[in-house]
């Protein structure tokens, strides 16, 4: 990381902070990472992870569609996935329901778009929806089922909460309906947050990895043949997260995986055994203040990461080494104090490097992240909200 940070540090001296980097070295290094460790699957790339599309076009190639081992876009919004699409995208899955009437009845009014958008659905009132926004039954949208992927031991749930639909009955029954509504039923998707988003920090943890990943292959084989058995084969069987592509490269029947944080790798990642973590964003606050010698305040900074509150979710202060937030004060909006380490020899005008604990959200925070070569050239690109688009 140090050798990323001095990267960083001196092909951004001209600028002023806030700003974000990200370390293309570092970055390729991950892209490659995530590749080997499909083992030959095909990896989709998470767009709400990423954010940027310069950064989708390194990993997909100009036309967003596929290079190196990565294949499509698993995107987090109909709109962005119209907007991709326009774009040149030829693959764009969606990620989660929809029922955004407007970009639904976009999506029918475009012949190439229903061709390379394929909406998700776990309730037969999400067909629903789509069919009356779209408004036609010439339309055929393809579809994938999002099913669930949770380990359940008795009472307990493991995993998160998405789809209702969990056995292969239920799962081969909502493809049947779709199919009499005009749907093309072409996958069946399988997220299994319980391996892919849990550190495996523990004999315990990796215990639970292991059944749960014994449980859902079963489970998956036998999603897959009963839904064929209603629509035909499938094109699409879709598993993974960057903390477990290999566990789900390793079941014949997914063609393809998905992960996108493991190309920045943000805080939430440190504590994975199954790959070394290579950080690649991140984010320079200015010193502004020096409310005691041993405290220096910097501006900006408050970028808290979506999911339970609490200390995992906040930034972390990781240049000039041994920094840390004031535990009553934390990440402001406008001022974040650091202390510990180095901050009394910080001056005002100095500045430090932040880690975000998740990866794409940072994006929301910039206009532009500056993407810095192994040999100092940088090029400044848009991220989502700097092209103008806020899609969740």
């Amino acid at each position: 990381m140090t050798a990323s940070i001095d990267r960083l540090t001196a092909a951004t001296v001209h600028l002023d902070p806030p700003l974000a980097a990200l370390d293309l070295p570092t970055l390729h290094a991950n892209a490659a990472d995530l590749v080997r460790r499909a083992e030959g699957t095909p990896v989709r790339v998470a767009s709400k992870s990423v954010r940027c599309r310069a950064v989708l076009e390194i990993a997909l190639g100009s036309g967003l569609t596929a290079a190196g081992g990565f294949r499509g876009i698993m995107s987090y919004s109909l709109r962005e996935a119209l907007w991709l699409a326009r774009a040149g995208a030829r693959d764009v899955l969606m990620g989660y329901p929809t029922v955004d009437r407007a970009a639904l009845a976009e999506l029918g009014s475009d012949p190439t778009a229903v061709e390379r958008i394929t909406l998700m659905v776990d309730d037969v009132a999400q067909l629903d929806a789509a069919r009356a926004a779209i408004g036609t039954d010439r339309v055929r949208p393809r579809i994938c089922l999002d099913v669930d992927a949770s380990l359940r031991l008795g009472p307990a749930h493991l995993g998160v909460r998405r789809s209702p639909l969990r056995e292969p009955a239920a799962v081969a029954r909502l493809a049947r309906l779709a199919t009499e509504r005009g749907f093309a039923v072409v996958g069946v998707m399988f997220y299994e947050a319980q391996i892919a988003g849990l550190p495996d920090t523990s004999f315990a943890v990796r215990m639970v990895k292991k059944a749960s990943a014994a449980e859902l292959s079963t489970r998956r084989t036998a999603v897959v043949d009963a839904v064929a058995a209603e629509v035909g084969p499938l094109q699409i069987v879709n598993s993974g997260g960057t903390g477990s592509l290999e566990v789900s490269a390793a079941d014949s029947v997914v063609t393809e995986v998905t992960a996108g944080s493991g190309l920045y790798v943000p805080t939430l990642f440190d504590r994975y055994r199954a790959f070394t973590p290579r950080p690649a964003m991140f984010f320079a606050l200015p010193a502004v203040r020096k409310p005691t010698p041993r405290i220096t305040t910097l501006f900006g900074g408050g970028y808290i990461a979506s999911g339970p509150a609490g200390k995992t979710r906040v930034p972390a202060p990781v240049w000039p080494r041994g920094l840390k937030l004031l535990r009553n004060e934390g990440a402001g909006e406008v001022q974040t104090p650091v202390t510990g380490g180095s901050a009394a020899e910080l001056a005002v005008g100095d500045r430090v490097w932040f880690r975000h604990a998740k990866a794409g959200e940072l994006c929301e925070r910039f206009t532009e992240v500056h993407l810095v070569d192994g040999d100092g050239t940088t090029t400044a690109a848009p991220t989502y909200r700097g092209e103008g688009k806020c899609f969740a």
